[in-house]
């Protein structure tokens, strides 16, 4: 059974910085793409960003580009989401997405796995 954990989640006051970690587990991730979305309170779930198996394409969303940075460690089938300069509309819960083939599936939404979230808040 696949298994997608995120942890690194919090409370952190505006500029400073989290780093999210996605630990995906049950079966064999060569050649998927992963990716992280969030999801605010009364609003639909955003793609924030997503990275290819080798690491070598990566894609962001325009709110996060220059703050956010999409990494992976495919030997731990693990990805992060280092997230600096935060912003109070960057409050919500984050998600992590794994999807076979490349990461415009997962920038597309059409992912095969979803985690259960964390949640990010950042304070004014």
């Amino acid at each position: 059974q696949v298994q997608l954990v995120e942890s690194g989640g919090g409370l952190v006051q505006a500029g400073g910085s989290l780093r999210l970690s996605c630990a995906a587990s049950g079966r064999t991730f060569n050649n998927y793409a992963m990716g992280w979305f969030r999801q605010a309170p009364g609003k639909e779930r955003e793609f924030v960003a997503a990275i290819s198996w080798s690491g070598g394409s990566t894609y962001y969303a325009d709110s996060v580009k220059g703050r956010f940075t999409i990494s992976r460690h495919n030997a731990k089938n693990t990805v992060y989401l280092q997230m600096n300069s935060l912003k109070p509309e960057d409050t919500a819960v984050y998600y992590c997405a794994v999807k076979a083939g490349g990461p415009l599936g997962v920038k597309a939404g059409r992912a095969d796995y979803w985690g259960q979230g964390t949640q990010v808040t950042v304070s004014s």
